[in-house]
């Protein structure tokens, strides 16, 4: 997965599209990830003895196909590739070919 934890990424496609979020957790097994402020769902807390009950609102998971890495530098969304250096795999810029990691 191209993604990783703590990526600016902005959504291309769905109801926020064009939005820019940071990613709080990834998870490439389900080739899903969580966007801070994105997919915002609503849940409905039942009441315990401790807690009173409530709506929270948390965001959802989405598809790691429908976002694309933001790059700070450009200002621009693009893609991300692979190159391998000194034997070890580096994410790299398709708009510019900057490493990024």
């Amino acid at each position: 997965m191209y993604i990783k934890k703590d990526d600016t990424v902005v959504v291309i496609t769905g109801k926020d599209k064009g939005k820019k979020g940071k990613v709080l957790k990834a998870m490439p097994k389900e080739n899903k990830i969580i966007v801070e402020g994105i997919n915002i769902q609503t849940k409905h807390q039942k009441q315990t003895r401790k807690l009173r009950s409530e709506i929270k609102h948390q965001e959802g998971p989405i598809d790691a196909s429908n976002v694309l890495f933001y790059d700070n530098k450009e200002k621009a969304p693009t893609r991300i590739g692979y190159k391998i250096e000194g034997g070890n795999k580096k994410r790299v810029s398709r708009r510019t070919g900057q490493i990024l990691d």
